[in-house]
Protein backbone atom coordinates (compact mmCIF):
# COMPACT_ATOMS: atom_id res chain seq x y z
CA UNK A 1 0.00 0.00 0.00
CA UNK A 2 2.97 2.30 0.77
CA UNK A 3 4.39 1.69 -2.31
CA UNK A 4 1.38 2.36 -4.21
CA UNK A 5 1.28 5.87 -2.69
CA UNK A 6 4.61 6.63 -3.33
CA UNK A 7 3.71 5.67 -7.11
CA UNK A 8 0.80 8.07 -7.78
CA UNK A 9 2.06 10.78 -5.10
CA UNK A 10 1.74 13.46 -7.55
CA UNK A 11 -1.85 12.44 -8.77
CA UNK A 12 -4.99 14.70 -7.47
CA UNK A 13 -8.14 11.83 -7.79
CA UNK A 14 -10.68 14.63 -7.67
CA UNK A 15 -9.52 16.21 -10.72
CA UNK A 16 -8.69 12.75 -12.00
CA UNK A 17 -12.23 12.13 -11.85
CA UNK A 18 -13.89 15.91 -13.10
CA UNK A 19 -11.47 15.10 -16.03
CA UNK A 20 -13.24 11.52 -16.68
CA UNK A 21 -16.24 13.29 -16.42
CA UNK A 22 -15.22 15.78 -18.79
CA UNK A 23 -14.14 13.32 -21.03
CA UNK A 24 -17.28 11.52 -21.29
CA UNK A 25 -19.48 14.65 -21.53
CA UNK A 26 -17.33 15.52 -24.28
CA UNK A 27 -17.77 11.43 -25.95
CA UNK A 28 -21.49 11.79 -25.78
CA UNK A 29 -22.45 15.62 -26.94
CA UNK A 30 -20.01 14.63 -29.82
CA UNK A 31 -21.05 11.40 -30.90
CA UNK A 32 -25.12 12.43 -30.74
CA UNK A 33 -23.87 15.45 -33.16
CA UNK A 34 -22.19 12.91 -35.55
CA UNK A 35 -25.11 10.79 -36.02
CA UNK A 36 -26.98 13.01 -36.61
CA UNK A 37 -25.23 14.65 -39.35
CA UNK A 38 -23.16 11.39 -40.52
CA UNK A 39 -26.12 9.02 -40.67
CA UNK A 40 -27.78 11.23 -43.51
CA UNK A 41 -24.67 12.22 -44.99
CA UNK A 42 -23.70 8.74 -45.54
CA UNK A 43 -27.20 7.34 -46.98
CA UNK A 44 -26.95 10.52 -49.37
CA UNK A 45 -23.30 9.41 -50.51
CA UNK A 46 -24.44 5.84 -50.89
CA UNK A 47 -27.92 6.94 -52.42
CA UNK A 48 -26.42 9.27 -55.36
CA UNK A 49 -23.71 6.75 -55.74
CA UNK A 50 -23.31 4.89 -59.52
CA UNK A 51 -26.33 2.69 -60.22
CA UNK A 52 -27.95 3.62 -56.95
CA UNK A 53 -31.45 4.39 -56.32
CA UNK A 54 -30.74 8.07 -56.92
CA UNK A 55 -27.65 8.22 -59.54
CA UNK A 56 -26.33 11.80 -59.08
CA UNK A 57 -22.50 11.52 -60.21
CA UNK A 58 -22.31 15.64 -59.76
CA UNK A 59 -23.55 15.74 -56.18
CA UNK A 60 -22.03 12.41 -55.21
CA UNK A 61 -18.78 14.11 -56.38
CA UNK A 62 -19.04 17.78 -54.58
CA UNK A 63 -19.82 15.16 -51.02
CA UNK A 64 -17.74 12.95 -51.49
CA UNK A 65 -14.42 15.39 -52.16
CA UNK A 66 -15.29 17.30 -49.35
CA UNK A 67 -15.82 14.26 -46.70
CA UNK A 68 -12.50 12.89 -48.14
CA UNK A 69 -10.92 17.35 -47.68
CA UNK A 70 -12.16 16.83 -43.83
CA UNK A 71 -10.87 13.52 -43.35
CA UNK A 72 -7.52 13.95 -44.66
CA UNK A 73 -6.87 16.47 -42.46
CA UNK A 74 -5.43 15.82 -39.44
CA UNK A 75 -6.91 16.42 -35.95
CA UNK A 76 -4.85 18.50 -34.11
CA UNK A 77 -4.73 20.98 -37.73
CA UNK A 78 -8.74 21.08 -37.82
CA UNK A 79 -8.29 22.25 -34.06
CA UNK A 80 -6.49 25.38 -34.28
CA UNK A 81 -8.21 25.88 -37.91
CA UNK A 82 -11.56 25.67 -36.42
CA UNK A 83 -10.62 28.10 -33.38
CA UNK A 84 -12.66 31.09 -34.15
CA UNK A 85 -15.69 28.69 -35.67
CA UNK A 86 -15.92 27.02 -32.15
CA UNK A 87 -15.73 30.28 -30.38
CA UNK A 88 -18.44 31.88 -32.85
CA UNK A 89 -20.75 29.04 -32.11
CA UNK A 90 -20.01 27.77 -28.77
CA UNK A 91 -18.72 30.94 -27.32
CA UNK A 92 -15.09 29.76 -26.16
CA UNK A 93 -12.73 26.82 -27.51
CA UNK A 94 -11.86 25.87 -24.04
CA UNK A 95 -13.26 23.37 -22.12
CA UNK A 96 -16.00 20.73 -23.12
CA UNK A 97 -17.91 23.02 -25.14
CA UNK A 98 -15.01 24.04 -27.04
CA UNK A 99 -14.04 20.86 -27.98
CA UNK A 100 -17.48 19.44 -29.37
CA UNK A 101 -17.38 21.53 -32.47
CA UNK A 102 -14.08 20.43 -34.30
CA UNK A 103 -14.87 16.78 -32.37
CA UNK A 104 -18.00 16.16 -34.68
CA UNK A 105 -16.42 18.36 -37.91
CA UNK A 106 -13.46 15.58 -37.44
CA UNK A 107 -15.92 12.50 -37.15
CA UNK A 108 -18.92 13.48 -39.19
CA UNK A 109 -17.18 12.68 -42.39
CA UNK A 110 -15.39 9.39 -41.37
CA UNK A 111 -18.73 8.16 -40.01
CA UNK A 112 -20.28 9.00 -43.28
CA UNK A 113 -17.90 7.16 -45.01
CA UNK A 114 -18.24 4.12 -42.61
CA UNK A 115 -22.23 4.17 -43.06
CA UNK A 116 -21.77 4.31 -47.24
CA UNK A 117 -19.63 1.17 -46.48
CA UNK A 118 -22.02 -0.53 -44.14
CA UNK A 119 -24.99 0.11 -47.19
CA UNK A 120 -22.75 -1.16 -50.44
CA UNK A 121 -22.78 -4.40 -48.23
CA UNK A 122 -26.41 -4.85 -48.34
CA UNK A 123 -27.65 -7.18 -51.01
CA UNK A 124 -28.59 -5.50 -53.93
CA UNK A 125 -31.30 -8.26 -54.90
CA UNK A 126 -33.60 -6.81 -51.61
CA UNK A 127 -33.38 -3.44 -52.96
CA UNK A 128 -34.76 -4.74 -56.05
CA UNK A 129 -37.24 -6.88 -54.96
CA UNK A 130 -38.50 -3.56 -52.67
CA UNK A 131 -38.59 -1.40 -55.78
CA UNK A 132 -40.67 -3.88 -57.89
CA UNK A 133 -43.30 -3.82 -55.34
CA UNK A 134 -43.28 -0.17 -55.75
CA UNK A 135 -41.90 0.91 -52.82
CA UNK A 136 -40.89 4.55 -52.91
CA UNK A 137 -36.94 5.74 -52.16
CA UNK A 138 -37.82 6.95 -48.57
CA UNK A 139 -39.49 3.24 -48.09
CA UNK A 140 -36.42 1.38 -48.91
CA UNK A 141 -33.96 3.66 -47.07
CA UNK A 142 -36.02 2.79 -43.82
CA UNK A 143 -37.58 0.09 -44.19
CA UNK A 144 -35.09 -2.38 -46.16
CA UNK A 145 -31.72 -0.33 -46.55
CA UNK A 146 -31.08 0.84 -43.31
CA UNK A 147 -32.26 -1.90 -41.29
CA UNK A 148 -30.46 -4.64 -43.30
CA UNK A 149 -27.52 -2.76 -42.74
CA UNK A 150 -27.86 -2.35 -38.93
CA UNK A 151 -25.05 -4.47 -37.65
CA UNK A 152 -22.56 -2.49 -40.20
CA UNK A 153 -23.92 0.75 -39.01
CA UNK A 154 -23.39 -0.28 -35.13
CA UNK A 155 -20.04 -1.34 -35.87
CA UNK A 156 -19.45 2.25 -37.31
CA UNK A 157 -20.84 3.47 -34.49
CA UNK A 158 -18.45 1.73 -32.04
CA UNK A 159 -15.49 2.68 -34.70
CA UNK A 160 -16.74 6.34 -34.83
CA UNK A 161 -17.04 6.40 -30.52
CA UNK A 162 -13.51 5.15 -30.07
CA UNK A 163 -11.95 7.47 -32.62
CA UNK A 164 -13.63 10.31 -30.43
CA UNK A 165 -11.89 8.97 -27.60
CA UNK A 166 -8.46 9.93 -29.37
CA UNK A 167 -9.78 12.66 -30.83
CA UNK A 168 -10.91 14.24 -27.11
CA UNK A 169 -7.97 13.47 -25.92
CA UNK A 170 -6.10 15.20 -28.70
CA UNK A 171 -8.20 18.34 -28.00
CA UNK A 172 -6.20 18.65 -24.58
CA UNK A 173 -3.32 20.38 -26.83
CA UNK A 174 -5.70 23.41 -26.98
CA UNK A 175 -7.45 23.37 -23.47
CA UNK A 176 -9.93 20.93 -24.65
CA UNK A 177 -10.80 19.62 -21.18
CA UNK A 178 -10.48 15.69 -20.18
CA UNK A 179 -7.86 13.45 -19.27
CA UNK A 180 -6.11 14.70 -22.32
CA UNK A 181 -5.68 17.65 -21.30
CA UNK A 182 -4.76 16.68 -17.73
CA UNK A 183 -2.07 14.61 -19.32
CA UNK A 184 -0.38 17.10 -21.13
CA UNK A 185 -0.46 20.11 -18.43
CA UNK A 186 0.94 17.62 -16.09
CA UNK A 187 2.05 14.53 -17.21
CA UNK A 188 3.93 16.08 -20.17
CA UNK A 189 4.90 19.86 -19.37
CA UNK A 190 5.08 19.02 -15.82
CA UNK A 191 6.88 15.41 -15.89
CA UNK A 192 4.39 14.09 -13.86
CA UNK A 193 5.14 10.08 -15.70
CA UNK A 194 2.32 8.81 -12.68
CA UNK A 195 -0.39 10.94 -13.99
CA UNK A 196 0.18 10.54 -17.94
CA UNK A 197 0.05 6.41 -16.59
CA UNK A 198 -3.26 6.91 -15.13
CA UNK A 199 -4.68 9.17 -17.88
CA UNK A 200 -3.43 6.30 -20.79
CA UNK A 201 -5.07 3.67 -18.59
CA UNK A 202 -8.13 5.30 -18.30
CA UNK A 203 -8.95 5.75 -21.70
CA UNK A 204 -7.78 2.37 -22.65
CA UNK A 205 -10.20 1.66 -20.13
CA UNK A 206 -13.06 3.80 -22.09
CA UNK A 207 -11.77 2.25 -25.53
CA UNK A 208 -12.07 -1.41 -24.02
CA UNK A 209 -15.74 -1.11 -22.72
CA UNK A 210 -16.85 0.85 -26.05
CA UNK A 211 -15.45 -2.10 -28.01
CA UNK A 212 -17.31 -4.39 -25.68
CA UNK A 213 -20.51 -3.04 -26.09
CA UNK A 214 -20.43 -2.53 -29.79
CA UNK A 215 -19.49 -6.50 -30.08
CA UNK A 216 -22.44 -7.06 -28.06
CA UNK A 217 -24.67 -4.75 -30.11
CA UNK A 218 -23.34 -6.68 -33.13
CA UNK A 219 -23.81 -9.94 -32.52
CA UNK A 220 -27.37 -9.12 -31.12
CA UNK A 221 -28.43 -7.66 -34.20
CA UNK A 222 -26.82 -9.89 -36.56
CA UNK A 223 -28.90 -12.90 -35.08
CA UNK A 224 -32.01 -11.72 -36.28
Amino acid sequence: MEFFNQLTANIDWAEIWLAGQDTLLMLAGSLVFTLVLGLPLGVLLFLTGKRQLLDQPAVYGVLSFLVNVLRSVPFVILLIIMIPFTVLIAGTSLGVAGAIPPLVVGATPFFARLVETALREVDRGIIEATQSMGASTRQIVFGALLPEALPGILAAITVTAITLVSYAAMSGVIGGGGLGDLAIRFGYQRFQTDVMVVTVILLLILVQILQMIGDRLVTHFSRK
